[in-house]
């Protein structure tokens, strides 16, 4: 598998957040992440140049050192073929190496299969729905933390 050329790499990423969510925020979403330099890094899966998965990791502002998974994406034409599976192992590894905390806003089933934990996200406080919070990462506790998402987030 060839990697991606870097030139073109924004607009493939636009491109498939856009036809993934059939409008532009995400996209909008993902510039800015990179603007403000809040993104971790980015996960891909392609096939033949042609990229097919996409999840972005950028850094809470509060708990420090904690990383939000969003926006996750897969072709809208290649779903169902266990993209996103392998994007979300791919992102849960990237972390695991560096020790550290994600923080997803999600369908608990979808995600609790891919190693995410609900139970262990009971005691955050964040401006999503808490009752769609998952958590992946070092320890078995359930911390007690506020969550504060990267600017970008609040002005998506």
């Amino acid at each position: 598998m060839n990697p991606l050329p870097p030139a073109v790499f924004p607009d493939m990423v636009d491109a498939l957040l856009c036809a993934a969510f059939a409008g532009e925020a995400e996209a909008e979403l993902v510039r800015a992440l990179r603007a403000d330099r809040d993104l971790a890094t980015e996960i891909i899966y392609q096939e033949f140049g042609q990229l097919l998965g996409y999840a972005a990791l950028s850094w809470m502002r509060a708990p420090d050192g904690w990383l939000c998974l969003a926006p996750v994406a897969v072709s809208p034409e290649h779903q169902k073929r266990g993209i996103g599976s392998k994007v979300l192992k791919l992102a849960v590894a990237w972390a695991k190496e560096r020790d550290l905390t994600i923080v997803v806003l999600g369908d608990r089933d979808y995600y609790g299969k891919r190693g995410f934990s609900s139970e262990r996200a009971a005691n955050l406080t964040a401006p999503y729905p808490v009752e769609h919070l998952l958590l992946a990462g070092p320890g078995q506790n359930a911390p007690a933390s506020r969550l504060i998402y990267p600017v970008a987030f609040e002005e998506a």
